[in-house]
């Protein structure tokens, strides 16, 4: 059997945990979230193995998850390619959980859009778009 081996071309959030001035919006002001959908396995590992390797606080192996030309939302701007993505990743840990909304796969590219939280908080935290490229065939 084939194995597919799908990579992370690019996110439109960062992960890392940032201080914001505003003070949240009540519970009650709050749309409801999405619901989580189940992926088919070769992406449901994509999320898995991101998840892993966060909680290890591995940015190397965060970063190999990555396409060389791969990038990362920052502060900046983006970063690009594994270095840099792994520069970006470097001191971050955490129980990450990731949980998608909806995707699509079209013979080498496809997508997860989604939604992150932290530990046992099933409240979201984030949005994430992740942008997937796979050798053809």
């Amino acid at each position: 059997m084939t194995r597919v081996c799908f990579v992370i071309l690019a996110g439109t959030v960062a992960f890392a945990s940032i201080a914001v001035a505003q003070a949240p919006a009540p519970s009650s002001q709050l749309p409801a979230p999405l619901p989580s959908i189940t992926l088919p396995p070769e992406l449901a590992r994509v999320l898995r193995d991101y998840e892993k390797n966060w909680r290890a606080g591995d940015e190397n192996a965060l970063a190999a998850l990555f396409t060389s030309d791969g990038f990362v939302p920052s502060n900046a701007g983006f970063v690009r390619g594994r270095d840099a993505i792994a520069g970006q990743y470097k001191d971050q840990q955490g129980e990450l959980r990731l949980r998608a909304h909806a995707y699509a796969v079209s013979d080498t590219v496809g997508y997860i859009v989604g939604a992150y939280s932290f530990g046992a908080d099933s409240v979201d935290r984030g949005k994430y778009l992740l942008a997937l490229r796979r050798p053809r065939g």
